[in-house]
């Protein structure tokens, strides 16, 4: 008998919570079906926004982004040993230039293991500032020196941010070729294009300089940008039996747990690997940025041009 009652008490239960759900689900849609259209304005706003601080940033900088020494040339040094990254920063700044100076850290214990110095100097100078402040011989056994010249590293810069040029040029081409539909597919590029575009101009505001890894992780953030996108665009486009509303809830309901899953992963590697390596640090801070920005892009943006795209093929066939 209490059986009996616990199933009914569930059944009235799932009842009562399906009108719920539907009549939000309904809410929502009559305030998306009103101000869609609107809503284009929050990202066309900061979009023009990051290109205004971008003119900015070139006209005081004379580059797009602050790049670090593998991509401008200089000496990286490695001192295996704790050293107060402030007041080395502070006492060497006048004598070398361009300096840089960060802790490399255990990634259990977080204790201080070396530091890193980075510099535009030459390897010379760098050395015989660095023996002198510290008072011994910098050898193999206490340190590492690394010089690239400032030549091989433009041209390196240059040749990577053609493969980044190329990467997005081709992913531009498969997804005309995919959806063969001009606005469709203007709407996917035009988000993956703000998300890099964005992502870059917050990395600049956050004073990071750019490595060839972080060229790297904005390659890697193309394939980030594009997926919910083509998600999105696929199910609203080719599926028929449903309404354009709820084939935007369904590709939203899976294109967040995609992007999901992997901030808080990315977000995880980040706090781990944050001490530990400047390599990954960049990278998963490009990454994590850029995931942050395809959200905004995805579901304002591009969901706003593809349901006045789709409503407008309805009423036309109609």
């Amino acid at each position: 008998m209490e059986e009996k009652n616990e199933t009914k008490q569930a059944t009235e239960n799932h009842s009562q919570e399906i009108p719920h759900k539907e009549r939000f689900a309904s809410k929502f849609s009559r305030f998306h079906d009103k101000n869609y259209k609107v809503l284009l304005i929050i990202p066309a706003i900061i979009l023009i926004a990051s290109f205004a601080y971008m003119f900015y940033f070139y006209h005081v900088h004379g580059d797009f982004v602050r790049k670090d020494i593998s991509l401008t040339g200089g000496t990286s040094v490695t001192i295996y040993e704790n050293i107060s990254v402030d007041k080395i920063q502070s006492d060497l700044s006048g004598k070398l230039a361009s300096l840089d100076v960060r802790a490399i850290s255990d990634l259990i214990t977080n204790q201080q293991k070396a530091i890193v110095i980075e510099t535009t100097s030459d390897a010379n100078t760098t050395r015989t500032v660095l023996e002198n402040y510290l008072g011994y011989q910098l050898t193999s056994q206490n340190s590492s020196f690394e010089f690239t010249g400032s030549t091989l590293s433009s041209s390196f810069f240059q040749q990577l941010v053609i493969a980044v040029i190329i990467a997005f040029v081709l992913m531009a081409l498969v997804v005309f070729i995919m959806f063969r539909t001009f606005v469709p597919s203007s709407a996917v590029i035009i988000s993956a294009f703000a998300d890099i575009f964005m992502t870059l101009t917050a990395f600049n505001m956050l004073g990071f300089k750019l490595s060839s890894a972080g060229i790297i992780a904005f390659l890697m953030l193309i394939g980030y940008s594009v997926d919910t996108d083509i998600l999105l665009t696929n199910r609203v486009l080719r599926r028929h039996e449903m309404s354009v509303n709820r084939k935007i809830w369904g590709a939203f309901k899976t294109g967040m747990t995609m992007v999901l899953t992997s901030f808080v992963a990315v977000g995880l590697a980040l706090i781990l690997t944050g001490s530990y390596s400047n390599v990954l640090t960049q990278i998963f801070t490009i990454i994590l940025i850029g995931i942050g920005f395809d959200i905004f892009n995805t579901w304002l943006t591009n969901v706003s041009i593809i349901k006045w795209y789709a409503l407008k093929k309805e009423k036309n066939v109609a």
